[in-house]
């Protein structure tokens, strides 16, 4: 089995940094592509930030330029700092990742979930 475990989130005031990590643990050979989602109440579910296996990235255009997505198969892990955070920046957090198992399995896992919330 392959669990991911996320953690960063938390309170902050406009202007403020987080940095959200996730970490897959369990029957894992090799991680393929990454991302982060989020979830602000009343909207959809959106893409903030991915990064390929060949370490290309892509951003949500509201978020560039304060956010970057990084990995670190070293240790299965993602991460995104947030920088300069916005009031809007408010939502749940997810990660997710495309699993490679030592069984040869390809699996799409999400995390928890970590709020983050943005606010004077």
């Amino acid at each position: 089995q392959v669990q991911l475990v996320e953690s960063g989130g938390g309170l902050v005031q406009p202007g403020g940094s987080l940095r959200l990590s996730c970490a897959a643990s369990g029957s894992v050979s090799s991680l393929n592509s990454m991302g982060w989602y989020r979830t602000a109440p009343g909207k959809q579910r959106e893409l903030v930030a991915s990064v390929s296996s060949g370490g290309n990235t892509n951003y949500e255009d509201s978020v560039k330029g304060r956010f970057t997505i990084s990995r670190d198969d070293a240790k299965n892990t993602v991460h995104l700092q947030m920088n300069g955070l916005k009031p809007e920046d408010t939502a749940v957090y997810y990660c997710n990742i495309l699993v490679i198992t030592r069984d040869f399995k390809s699996l799409q896992i999400w995390g928890q979930g970590t709020p983050v919330t943005v606010s004077s």
